[in-house]
């Protein structure tokens, strides 16, 4: 299973007829860290008519999201700017635009229009990376056979997270779950049934 996130943290700025749309984008874990995020940026930029907000939270199949016009007209702002989150298929990101008003009305659908710009100019600008769910794996194996294992599982495309070394080398793999019993039979065919595999906790990890 994977889904995908912002590849950092960043902003991006367009002007519409003399208004500014500032939109920010930021990585979060939770709901309380979005809203953490809105209003910092709305203390920061105290001095902007508008700091409307969108946020997606959590893997598929059913991430949280929620979505705030701060008084836009309703549907023109928090809801688009969801859209284009949806739409790019980023998960765990808030998106934040800060508008200062230029002081020409926009209309319904300039409003959409702009915000939603104002957000796929942010994805532009920061990217996106993979989110894979692996579970994780504790193999132990002897000092002589540690080197060759390690380069071996790597080479079969199998991730190595740690080593550490106690009286016996312990590798700490991860893989996806669905991937457990092709990890078994290449870990006794690498080490002639020699070595097992120990099943660990399931994270989501950054590719």
């Amino acid at each position: 299973m994977h889904y995908l996130t912002i590849g950092r943290d960043g902003a991006a700025e367009i002007e519409v007829k003399r208004s500014r749309f500032l939109c920010t984008l930021a990585r979060v874990e939770d709901e309380a860290d979005a809203r953490a995020v809105v209003e910092r940026l709305r203390k920061q930029h105290w001095d902007a008519r508008h700091t409307c907000s969108a946020f997606i939270i959590g893997p598929p199949p059913q991430p949280v999201e929620r979505s705030n016009d701060d008084g836009e007209p309703a549907g023109t702002a928090g809801a688009p700017m969801l859209e284009v989150l949806r739409g790019a298929g980023v998960s765990d990101t808030v998106a934040v635009v800060t508008r200062w008003f230029g002081g020409t009305l926009l209309g319904a659908g300039g409003l959409v229009r702009a915000y939603s710009d104002a957000v796929r100019n942010g994805l532009d600008e920061v990217g996106t990376l993979r989110r894979e769910l692996v579970r994780e794996y504790r193999i132990e194996v002897p000092y002589d056979a540690a080197g060759r294992l390690e380069t071996d599982l790597r080479s079969a495309g199998v991730t190595v997270l740690d080593t550490a070394y106690g009286t016996a080398v312990t590798l700490r793999v991860g893989a996806p779950p669905e991937d457990e019993n092709r990890l078994e039979s290449l870990l006794a065919e690498l080490t002639a049934g020699a070595s097992s595999l120990v099943p660990g906790t399931d994270r989501w990890v950054d590719r």
